[in-house]
């Protein structure tokens, strides 16, 4: 036994020694979690999702927002999957889930709710931090309130939960909440569900909008021109008001329930203002409050320091695998 761990030092150290080596880069490189898509059925749904880390790791839950998917995670799963289980599911009506026809199924956040809660029962997540991002914040949130005993941690990378947080972007989508009329669905679709609309809403507010690979918000742009996709996407649009009516209910699952939480958003982005992230400290007074010199799509320009907060923040409160096996004990 001495023996191979004194050469499992030796080989450390030469590791170390000759990082330029292709056998010192092959040990790097294999030191990166792989991430791993599956599909699961789940609420009669065809669900896909990336996964990556350890099966016995505390889990993180990513949920993403408009008009994306887990691809969005990308960049981020790898830089926490060596600690956590990170999950990181496509929503009904994006990415690469799959809905059939005869599910005849409702895009209404509260539907996205259920299935998201189907979800995760389907994998037997009864542990796990939240990481919301726009529409993945109001799914989030019921998924919280309805089982506030799961929720180890939240983390709003521009997931809002305030009135105050909504900025002035919102406008042409208020105006279809309080006129849902056709002309005025018909604006959106002109005016938001294109791909100059999507790629604006990835460079926006960046300091360098090259930096944004292309990949991104061309696939979004790609998916929502799918046969009835944006008919889905208007739909969500209206059912946003939904969100907003459900702020203090929200709210108040924050006084209650007090999750550890992290606001850490891109300061210059046009949907959900810096002051919807401050907000969060009325209700959770330990809540910490972040702000990154970017725009909405925080994580495309700064997924290091993200991934960085992110598990300081989460260590500090508890959510970390030595955490998780001394509790199971």
């Amino acid at each position: 036994m001495s023996r191979v761990l004194s050469e499992q030092a030796l080989n450390a150290e030469i590791g170390s020694q000759q990082p330029e080596s292709p056998a010192g880069q092959a040990v790097a490189q294999s030191a990166v979690p792989v991430t791993s898509v599956h599909r699961v059925e789940a609420d009669g749904i065809r669900i896909f999702y990336r996964s990556a880390g350890d099966a016995d790791a505390p889990v993180l839950l990513l949920l993403h927002g408009f008009p994306t998917s887990s691809f969005m995670f990308r960049n981020l799963i790898p830089r926490l999957a060596d600690e956590y289980r990170v999950i990181a599911p496509d929503l009904p009506g994006f990415g690469f889930t799959e809905v059939p026809k005869e599910r005849r199924y409702a895009y209404t956040f509260d539907a996205l709710t259920g299935t998201i809660e189907a979800f995760a029962d389907a994998l037997g997540l009864s542990r796990y931090a939240i990481y919301v991002f726009d529409y993945g914040a109001p799914t989030g949130l019921r998924l919280a309130m309805r089982h506030p005993e799961r929720v180890t941690a939240i983390i709003s990378q521009n997931g809002n939960a305030y009135e105050e947080g909504l900025g002035d972007a919102w406008g042409p989508i208020r105006k279809y909440w309080s006129e849902p009329i056709a002309e005025n669905r018909e604006v959106l679709r002109q005016n938001i569900l294109t791909f100059e609309a999507t790629r604006w809403q990835y460079t926006h507010g960046v300091a360098n909008p090259e930096e944004v690979a292309p990949e991104s918000y061309t696939l979004d742009a790609a998916l929502l021109e799918r046969p009835g996709n944006k008919e889905i996407q208007l739909d969500l649009f209206l059912d946003y008001a939904s969100n907003v009516k459900l702020y203090p209910k929200f709210q108040e699952y924050f006084r209650q329930a007090k999750p550890p939480l992290l606001a850490i958003w891109g300061k210059n982005d046009p949907f959900f203002i810096p002051p919807g992230a401050e907000a969060f400290k009325k209700d959770i007074p330990k809540a910490q409050v972040q702000f990154l010199e970017t725009g909405h799509f925080a994580i495309e320009t700064h997924a290091v320091e993200i991934a960085a907060a992110m598990k300081e923040f989460l260590k500090a409160n508890g959510v970390s695998a030595k955490r998780e096996k001394a509790v199971s004990r």
